[in-house]
């Protein structure tokens, strides 16, 4: 069961029920702060949007919604059977994503020796990028194709090598087999049949990006951390977490302000980071938008790290920059990453690669970030 074979086929909280059926499929994505649901059918070569649902996981261990939360596969399944009653849920049939966090991606440079032996060769080198026993883990990887416009780019550089012909690049992906073990337990326990894991970033590509050959950054804001990467061809060529998510912008309210958590979450959420603010306390707003600017400041100084890092490393610049996670929805985000990166800036729409109904499409357009990853794991268990 590979976990990356998105990848080898690139190179080759509101709930809403609009249907069910029997030839469905789940998206399940286990987050640290809520679990999201996507149930979709096919019908003529289009994946049909069924229902989809979100909960939050503090409730379950007796703190706020939108806390980071470290739950038990026991208490995750209950979680996830209760919205699945919720949303009404009938597919039996699931894709899950795992968390970034919970894995291990790095692009290796292999002797070009033929694919046979690489295949041998493979798991005896991955061992110095895996930091546990190689037992321990399920391990995948993919060869990475080589681009002529990347070998001209560094033959041009003048540097004796640089054009890697003897040289070829390969993913490799990581998982702990503890952490299977985990979701194992939370889709036996809510009696579903896991037809694959993969990682979310995957699921994300799937159901975020096109198929253009242009790199592009996707920015991930969860609740705990930041993921950043960058795609090109389809290939994961960047990945780097950042442990700063929507909860730290929360808790600097908490402690600025002396509010409670739940109420530093509201806030948050209705006065964001937008110009033009019209309430009634604009002291207020001005002192909310800029401790949440302080927070964002130092995710997007590593986002241009990364960005320079990878300019600099294949001589290539990135297209665009895609927001997605649920802290892409902070008002006023989007207009703050354009000042902030120096490419084109979206945010991730999943939902325009399936067809819902039109009185949805405001909210849909509204949660889309949000549910990239879900959606993307559904979509592949269509096949699509």
């Amino acid at each position: 069961m590979s976990i990356i074979d998105t990848i080898k086929n690139a190179i080759s909280s509101g709930v809403s029920s609009v249907g069910s059926s029997g030839d469905s499929v789940l998206g399940i994505d286990i987050g640290t702060s809520t679990i999201k649901v996507v149930q979709l059918k096919k019908h003529k070569g289009q994946a049909i949007l069924e229902t989809y649902g979100e909960i939050a996981l503090g409730p379950y261990i007796d703190t706020e919604i939108g806390r980071v939360t470290r739950l038990q596969p026991q208490d995750l399944a209950n979680a996830l059977i209760d919205l699945m009653k919720e949303a009404n849920v009938t597919a039996k049939d699931v894709g899950i994503s795992i968390p970034f966090a919970s894995s291990l991606t790095s692009v290796v440079e292999f002797p070009d020796v033929g694919d046979s032996k690489l295949k041998q060769m493979i798991p005896l080198e991955a061992r110095k990028y895996i930091p546990v026993p190689i037992n321990e883990v399920m391990l995948d990887w993919v060869i990475i194709p080589k681009d002529p416009i990347e070998q001209e780019w560094r033959r041009s550089q003048g540097e004796e090598g640089k054009t890697n012909n003897d040289k070829v690049e390969v993913l490799l992906v990581a998982i702990h087999n503890e952490v299977l073990n985990n979701y194992q337990t939370i889709v036996s326990t809510a009696n579903l049949n896991v037809g694959f894991y993969e990682l979310e970033i995957f699921s994300t590509i799937r159901s975020s990006l096109g198929h253009g050959i242009a790199p592009v950054m996707i920015v991930d804001i969860g609740a705990s951390a930041t993921k950043v990467y960058i795609v090109e061809r389809g290939i994961v060529r960047i990945s780097h977490l950042i442990n700063i998510g929507s909860q730290e912008m929360t808790l600097a309210l908490t402690r600025a302000f002396n509010w409670n958590f739940e109420h530093s979450e509201r806030m948050k959420r209705e006065h964001g980071i937008r110009d033009g603010y019209s309430g009634e306390d604009i002291d207020t707003h001005k002192k909310i938008t800029d401790i949440l600017l302080s927070t964002l400041g130092r995710i997007f100084a590593e986002v241009n790290r990364v960005l320079l890092m990878y300019e600099k490393k294949y001589g290539k610049d990135v297209s665009r920059v895609v927001l997605s996670g649920g802290g892409a929805n902070l008002p006023g985000m989007s207009a703050l990453v354009k000042k902030e990166v120096p490419v084109e800036v979206e945010l991730a729409d999943p939902f325009s690669k399936i067809v819902a109904p039109a009185f949805l499409d405001q909210v849909l357009d509204e949660v889309g970030p949000e549910f990239a990853v879900a959606i993307g794991a559904a979509l592949r268990k269509l096949k699509m």
